[in-house]
């Protein structure tokens, strides 16, 4: 199987993220003994959505608005944590693969990387199947066949929407966001 794109911006944040056999329970204490601050591994330096860093400073407070959670990288790695304890994580992986691709300058990847990310996001039966409209879905599929970097544009402002009325407020509510605000307050 052919390493996919968007893998190259992926980071991970909790152990076990590589196993695809683990069980689909819930998390218990996602993020707690990390005492409010996220590492991330960003395999793609290129990626400004999220830098390398050793670890966040523990005395940031997380934003509290998606647009700016996703500007910062402790926010985008608990919000991340969020999702995944979730099952949700497609969500932001696709946004994060959208915003990756939508920077690539050659236009002879743009077809090869626009495909990676429809078979692996936006097709049906997808392996991480986003919700969209089916209008959508499919003006996407007429799209790749001659790709522009905004042929995801519409799917990606869904989900952007999604993840700001749905996922955002219960993130701000959640007990990640909550032990990660306490530990600055001290």
């Amino acid at each position: 199987m052919p390493k996919l794109y968007f893998s190259k911006i992926l980071f991970s944040q909790l152990k076990d993220d590589n196993s695809k056999n683990s069980e689909k329970k819930k998390p218990k204490n996602v993020g707690k003994d990390q005492k409010g601050c996220f590492q991330s591994n960003v395999v793609n330096s290129d990626s400004s959505l999220a830098k390398p860093s050793k670890s966040c400073n523990e005395k940031q407070t997380l934003p509290q608005s998606l647009e700016k959670l996703l500007a910062d990288k402790c926010g985008l790695a608990a919000f991340r944590a969020f999702l995944r304890s979730e099952f949700s994580e497609e969500n932001i992986e696709f946004w994060m693969a959208c915003e990756d691709y939508k920077k690539d300058t050659s236009s002879a990847n743009l077809s090869s990387k626009a495909k990676e990310i429809y078979e692996e996001f936006v097709q049906s039966q997808a392996r991480k199947e986003i919700n969209i409209d089916h209008h959508t879905r499919e003006s996407i599929k007429r799209a790749i066949q001659e790709p522009s970097l905004s042929c995801f544009d519409e799917a990606q402002k869904q989900v952007y929407s999604l993840m700001e009325k749905d996922s955002c407020s219960r993130f701000l509510k959640s007990e990640i966001y909550l032990n990660h605000a306490n530990t600055t307050k001290t």
